[in-house]
């Protein structure tokens, strides 16, 4: 199978745009080949076995991420399974903004730490920081420590429900989290790959409690930071307002958001008082 017959085959789910991209990816992450080198042809000699299964996959909508079993993020390959989001770009922002910030810190916590990425990217660019994190899923947790252990970054991964979080005393800097925010009425804005695809368990929230995971993790964000500590959140923009009002009710100051690199109001950063 070419290249060409492979993104033909795509374009009865993607436009034509997207799924040469799609068959790119697949063509330079597996095979190592360039766009030059399948316009010169050297895409004919590929075990052809492997590429009929992986465009079958690709064909029922599989995200191409997942066919391939990586993604990148930050310049880093991380793994990713069906049991992970996909990382994305503006998660990688929010992360350079935690790195970038100049006070002194020792201590981070990642909540839902899904793939690893958030953790993993923060540990290796905060060498000096000691980073924790969390996720209620144990194969979510396997694909973390499977990341960080070839990426070479020192994380602890813990199994922790994040709407049920036991009181801790003030003994975290940070802490850090892309929570479950999408509300189920928001499902039909959705490409249909992430829904039939992307784990729900770490998407959706009830429609009537979009800020539920937010409650439960800023509550005790509020308890375990320390003195002037720092809570970061990737955020779903409609509810950017609710949020920060919630969060100044708390008692949290210097409340800042930040759009992502396409314009939304994607990062939220907040102060423990």
């Amino acid at each position: 199978m070419t290249y060409p017959e492979l993104w033909k085959r795509l374009t009865t789910l993607y436009a034509e745009g997207e799924a040469k991209a799609i068959a790119r990816m697949v063509y330079e992450v597996r095979y190592g080949l360039t766009l030059g080198d399948l316009l010169m042809g050297r895409d004919a000699d590929l075990p052809q076995e492997e590429l009929e299964l992986m465009a079958q996959q690709l064909e029922q909508g599989e995200p191409v991420q997942y066919v391939l079993g990586e993604e990148q993020f930050g310049g880093r390959t991380f793994k990713v399974t069906p049991d992970v989001l996909i990382p994305r770009p503006e998660t990688y922002e929010l992360c350079e903004w935690v790195i970038k910030e100049k006070e002194e810190r020792e201590t981070i916590l990642d909540i839902g730490t899904g793939s690893g990425c958030i953790a993993i990217t923060l540990a290796l660019g905060l060498p000096q920081v000691k980073v924790t994190a969390w996720d209620i899923s144990d194969k979510a947790l396997a694909v973390a420590r499977e990341n960080a252990q070839r990426l070479g970054a020192d994380v602890t991964f813990e199994q922790v429900d994040a709407l049920h979080l036991d009181p801790s005393p003030s003994t975290l800097d940070i802490i850090v989290s892309n929570p479950p925010y999408i509300c189920e009425k928001e499902k039909g804005q959705m490409e249909q790959n992430v829904l039939e695809h992307e784990p729900s368990l770490a998407l959706f929230v009830p429609d009537d409690d979009p800020l539920l995971f937010y409650r439960s993790i800023a509550r005790y964000a509020h308890e375990a930071l320390t003195p002037g500590g720092l809570l970061y959140f990737e955020i779903n923009p409609q509810y950017k307002d609710q949020l920060v009002s919630m969060l100044r009710d708390m008692g949290y100051t210097e409340i800042a958001v930040k759009a992502d690199q396409f314009g939304k109001h994607r990062m939220l950063k907040a102060r423990k008082s």
